[in-house]
C-alpha cells in the first residue's frame, strides 16, 4: 500500500484557539475541517512542506524554529495509508486568509469535535484538548 506524507499545523492564537480550514467542494472529503498543511513533496522536510503550505494556502509565513512536533496520525484510507506529524505554531507573519476559497475558523480545542473532521485527524482531538 502507497504511503502519503502529509504534513500539518495547528495554528496556535494569542487567545488559545485553532485554526481550522473547511476542505473545498472538488477535493476529497469536501466539506471536511482539518489542520492546514498538504503533500510533502520529494526532497523536501515536513517542516519545508508546512512553510511552503501556509503561504500558498493562507498567506502567512513562519520559519522551522518556530514548528513544534506534536504528534502524528497514521490512518489507512482506501488505497494509501497517510502519515501525518502534526506540528504546532504560534508565531507567524501576516494575516491569515483562505487563498484557495476555502473557509476558515478560529475553534476552541474543546470545540473542535463540533466540526466534522477526516478520519485520520480525529484522534488527534483529545490530544490537543490536554494539551492545550
Amino acid at each position: 500500500m502507497k504511503v502519503v506524507l502529509v504534513s500539518a499545523v495547528v495554528l496556535i492564537d494569542v487567545d488559545g484557539r485553532v485554526l481550522l480550514a473547511q476542505r473545498p467542494e472538488g477535493k476529497s472529503m469536501a466539506g471536511l475541517w482539518e489542520f492546514p498543511g498538504g503533500k510533502v513533496e520529494p526532497n523536501e522536510t515536513p517542516e519545508a512542506a508546512l512553510i511552503r503550505e501556509l503561504h500558498e494556502e493562507l498567506g502567512i509565513d513562519t520559519w522551522a524554529s518556530c514548528l513544534a512536533p506534536l504528534t502524528f496520525a497514521s490512518h489507512s484510507y482506501e488505497g494509501f495509508h497517510l502519515l501525518m506529524p502534526l506540528f504546532a505554531c504560534r508565531k507567524w507573519d501576516g494575516i491569515v486568509q483562505g487563498r484557495e476559497g476555502q473557509a476558515l475558523k478560529w475553534v476552541r480545542a474543546n470545540d473542535l469535535r463540533n466540526y466534522p473532521m477526516p478520519p485520520a485527524d480525529i484522534p488527534l482531538i483529545p490530544i490537543l484538548r490536554d494539551w492545550l
